[in-house]
């Protein structure tokens, strides 16, 4: 399992996603799930995924040689004149190979499932974030759905819920997903460290801040044991419950 989160607010993009893949409590691994493409001055693209390992790394083996051999015949995320056009390539890309490793077509498809966060900046064009599933089919953050999650997502998902704000400032940004991670975490031995954290400001067409938050990082920690001690002063604070 994975947790992995993409954020648009009014500053740029956040993208946050944990590392740890297993195949039980006695195989765990740690594979990057977070990739960039970057032309500076013209565009960033950033992809986060989700579910069966082998299917994620093809699809970004495939996406990363096909930005090396452009062409008609190679469509790359380099080439892509708009982040539509690119979530529609990325879509096409994840649909193919699912279909190729599918032993009995759609019915199997779903051993080798995955979903994917992609988000960044083509010039002229905003910022966008978008959602692709395993069909290859995907929509697009709005003012109503300003952020997606894919992977174990619901251990986290009450933190953004109510934390969250297009208004947020980057380090605020980042804050929140440490809360919801960390929630993640403890609830879900499935979802590990160490975190990889991106920022990206609007119309920079750059990495902006980079991170990987680790077990001993001091910052983490403080954020982690806050919380916790936030959580238990507030239900001390909350009436009594009558029991007449």
């Amino acid at each position: 399992m994975t947790y992995c989160v993409g954020l648009r607010m009014k500053r740029g993009l956040v993208f946050m996603s944990d590392t740890r893949t297993n195949a039980g409590v006695d195989n765990i691994s740690t594979f990057r799930k977070m990739h960039t493409w970057c032309v500076p001055g013209e565009r960033l693209v950033t992809l986060m995924t989700a579910g069966n390992l082998a299917t994620t790394q093809a699809v970004i083996s495939v996406l990363e040689e096909r930005s090396k051999a452009q062409g008609e015949r190679n469509p790359s995320i380099l080439e892509q004149p708009s982040m539509f056009q690119v979530a529609r390539l990325v879509g096409e890309t994840l649909r193919e190979v699912i279909s190729e490793r599918s032993t009995q077509g759609q019915a199997a498809d779903s051993a080798f499932g995955a979903t994917i966060i992609v988000g960044g900046q083509i010039d002229p064009g905003p910022p966008r974030l978008f959602l692709i599933y395993p069909e290859g089919n995907f929509i697009e953050a709005s003012e109503d759905t300003p952020f997606f999650q894919i992977g174990e997502t619901k251990y986290g998902r009450p933190m953004l819920l109510r934390g969250f704000s297009e208004d947020l400032t980057f380090p605020d940004a980042i804050k929140l997903l440490l809360v919801s991670f960390d929630s993640t975490l403890k609830a879900n031995l499935s979802v590990g460290m160490p975190f990889d954290l991106q920022t990206y400001v609007a119309d920079s067409f750059e990495i902006g801040h980079e991170d990987r938050i680790t077990r001993d990082n001091p910052y983490y920690n403080e954020i982690s044991e806050g919380w916790g001690r936030a959580l238990r002063e507030a239900l001390g604070q909350l009436p009594p419950y009558d029991m007449g």
